[in-house]
């Protein structure tokens, strides 16, 4: 990731957030695992996968931000594929 234009590193959620041209990507959670944006159409989907679940702030579950423990991120492969998620969706985004 450390390649990728417009990335920048910000303290966010308790973590340290990766943003890609303003928008976060993904952030290592100060509580283990990760917290990941993805596309909101995509969420239902992807927390039928054991190790993701819906990001929840002030008592609210939000589409398009997941938690991903750390059983999801145990091998680079596994680590590669989320980040890459989290990547794509942010480059898709405007710049802010």
């Amino acid at each position: 990731m450390q390649d990728e234009s417009g990335l920048t590193e910000k303290r966010m959620f308790g973590g340290l957030a990766f943003l890609i041209n303003g928008n976060m990507a993904v952030s290592a959670s100060g509580q283990g695992g990760m917290l990941l944006r993805v596309d909101p159409a995509d969420t239902a989907t992807l927390v039928e996968r054991p190790e993701a679940s819906r990001f929840e702030m002030r008592g609210r579950e939000m589409d398009g931000w997941l938690r991903i423990d750390a059983t999801g991120l145990a091998t680079m492969r596994k680590l590669t594929s989320w980040v890459s998620r989290g990547v794509r969706y942010a480059r898709s985004l405007p710049a802010k």
